[in-house]
């Protein structure tokens, strides 16, 4: 099934810890076709402490053919492996956050796992890069494609391409 992984990272070296996260989730890919791969985009951290510094953000859609919760299983560790800790407080900085969108046409909520993810519709940070790899999907329960939803955000908090200094 597709599944889409949202990429976030604002500590440290923000680029490499994104891109090390992206190894890692193609290795998780199990399918024929090339992974999907956003843009990268700098934001505005959202919810965070005064002083946060910006995220570098991204989307990657692999096929992953298991069960979700062992996908989300897997992208805990790897959050782990990349010096995230286990227990960390709600929208604290973070070397890396994988957080996973959707997962084919499975809806699911329990306590440790909900999808399509619960904010996904109303954050720009996530919809604008998915928007850029999957314009037309309509995620399970929605009635509308990932673009028109992106288009119905205010354009704020800012979501900026990302330009290597």
């Amino acid at each position: 099934m597709h599944c889409g992984i949202a990429l976030g990272s604002n500590l440290g070296d923000r680029l490499a810890h994104l891109h090390s996260g992206q190894a890692d989730l193609a290795r998780l890919h199990t399918g024929p076709d090339v992974p999907l791969l956003s843009p990268i985009y700098e934001t505005e951290p959202v919810g965070c402490a005064p002083g946060t510094e910006p995220y570098l953000n991204a989307v990657m859609e692999i096929e992953y053919y298991g069960e979700p919760l062992a996908l989300f299983h897997a992208l805990q560790q790897i959050e782990r492996a990349q010096g995230r800790p286990a227990e960390h407080g709600h929208n604290a900085p973070r070397t890396l956050d994988l957080d996973l969108l959707y997962a084919g046409d499975c809806t699911l909520q329990s306590v440790e796992l909900t999808l399509p993810h619960p904010r996904l519709t109303a954050r720009r940070f996530v919809l604008q890069p998915l928007a850029d790899i999957r314009p037309e999907l309509i995620l399970p329960g929605a009635q509308q494609t990932v673009a028109e939803l992106l288009a119905c955000l205010p354009p704020h908090p800012l979501v900026k391409p990302w330009v290597i200094p």
